[in-house]
């Protein structure tokens, strides 16, 4: 899974590329909250000069439309450790060890859905989150043959989000981990009571081909 842990020091150098300042912006809003969001708090925390900031992203929207997108290309591969297989025993894996060894994107993600209570304007934002993970996970079962529709996905992903959310603020990725080994197990069982008409198809047999039994 192609995920790099990334250290939480509050006046580490990063260095002065544009990925570098964009480590820095989640680690802003992860740590002090999206008000505090400012291109004075993302130089500090990547030890450059603020109109560095400015120069790359030249507003606040497009600093965090671009901080959003970088969190999220980096969370979302733990939708399956194996894209587009159909292996349902590849669901998630490494979500409990990304959370626990950079929990700055989760925390990131959380604090821009909370304060779109607050202000309706980023609302957008949060859709963008829920669509990338949603659609990601829609694809997977799609190929995995567990014939999914909108409400099954959004289950699964919901599930997926609360054992996040429980293991970044109390802890317990052993849980988390036991907990998602249940929910593939359940999904494997889905597989397997699907549509029989489905079965004749490549979907269907990748229920088979996987060895869903438990």
């Amino acid at each position: 899974m192609a995920v790099s842990a990334r250290e939480s020091g509050g006046s580490r150098r990063y260095g002065q590329g544009r990925e570098a300042l964009l480590q820095a912006a989640v680690q802003v809003v992860a740590d002090q909250g999206l008000r505090n969001l400012t291109y004075r708090a993302v130089a500090r925390k990547a030890g450059v000069a603020h109109a560095l900031v400015a120069h790359h992203f030249g507003s606040r929207e497009a600093l965090l439309t671009a901080a959003l997108r970088f969190s999220l290309d980096n969370s979302v591969t733990t939708i399956s450790a194996r894209p587009g297989s159909g292996d349902l025993d590849a669901l998630f894996v490494g979500l409990s060890t990304l959370v626990e060894a950079n929990p700055h994107d989760q925390a990131f993600q959380y604090e821009l859905i909370l304060e779109s209570r607050r202000r309706p304007e980023l609302r957008p934002y949060v859709v963008d989150i829920y669509q990338t993970y949603v659609n990601a996970l829609h694809a997977e079962l799609e190929h995995a043959g567990v014939q999914p529709d909108v409400a099954l996905t959004h289950v699964i992903y919901a599930a997926a989000d609360g054992l996040v959310f429980h293991q970044l603020t109390i802890g317990n990725p052993d849980l988390t981990e036991r907990s998602l080994q249940r929910l593939r197990s359940l999904l494997k069982t889905r597989c397997q009571d699907s549509d029989p008409a489905a079965a004749t198809g490549i979907a269907g047999r990748r229920c088979e081909e996987r060895g869903l039994q438990e």
